[in-house]
């Protein structure tokens, strides 16, 4: 293959994991959770407690990724039944952040209302960092990625491309995260209310697209491969 075909896989992956991820983490909606958890903590505290926060949702996003798609193999699940399963559940979340006035941050919200900020410091993983950051919408999305690079391309060259392509996605992803938290209180001051929205609401457009596309490339695999039992069956029969 030319050097074109890889660079272009490449880039493809690491936009398909960047604009799957970001929408359904949604910093954003993040941040004010965040800063409320953090309410009198010192300036030094909160930039180290932003910074735990991003490497654990990171490395959580990058897991989920790769050995998730050893957890499919395990339990005999195919490629195309997880683009098909993975896809609606990106369309759903990407439909409920178009329909959704608050991003869908009410559920979060509701969950750190029960935490002090000294248990927030505390709780550098959870609940910061899961469910609050990265939620089960958000793992599911990252093993469908997962599981939509590694059925692209028989050649394992092409694929270790496909996947350096995406773990450059998930760190944009987590240093998004990382800069909202840590200037959240004048980030959120710029961009108002209404800033936010139009920005979640463009987000959640791209991500319902997405979702589209990863239910119809499973959805014509596993069309495929029921016109070949068909014709396996008819030539048997004749």
């Amino acid at each position: 293959m030319a050097y074109y075909d890889y660079a272009s896989a490449f880039g493809r992956s690491f936009f398909l994991a960047f604009a799957t991820l970001l929408p359904i983490l949604n910093p954003p909606a993040v941040t004010p959770i965040f800063l409320t958890l953090t309410d009198g903590a010192s300036h030094g505290t909160r930039v180290d407690l932003a910074r735990r926060v991003a490497i654990n949702a990171t490395l959580l996003m990058i897991g989920s990724l790769i050995a998730g798609n050893v957890v499919l193999g395990f339990f005999g699940i195919s490629l195309a039944a997880v683009r098909v399963g993975g896809g609606l559940l990106v369309m759903y979340s990407g439909w409920r952040l178009v329909n959704s006035a608050d991003a869908d941050s009410d559920g979060k919200a509701q969950m750190a209302q029960v935490f002090t900020p000294e248990i927030a410091r505390a709780r550098a993983f959870y609940p910061l960092a899961f469910p609050i950051s990265v939620g089960p919408g958000c793992i599911s999305a990252a093993i469908t990625v997962g599981a939509s690079l590694r059925g692209q391309h028989p050649s394992p060259l092409m694929s270790a491309t496909q996947y350096a392509g995406a773990l450059p996605g998930l760190l944009a992803v987590g240093w998004i995260l990382f800069l909202c938290l840590r200037f959240g209180e004048p980030l959120l001051g710029k961009l108002g209310v209404n800033g936010t929205a139009i920005f979640m609401r463009m987000s959640a457009f791209v991500l319902l697209c997405l979702g589209v596309q990863i239910c119809w490339d499973g959805a014509h695999d596993l069309f495929l491969s029921l016109m070949r039992d068909a014709q396996h069956l008819a030539a048997s029969a004749s």
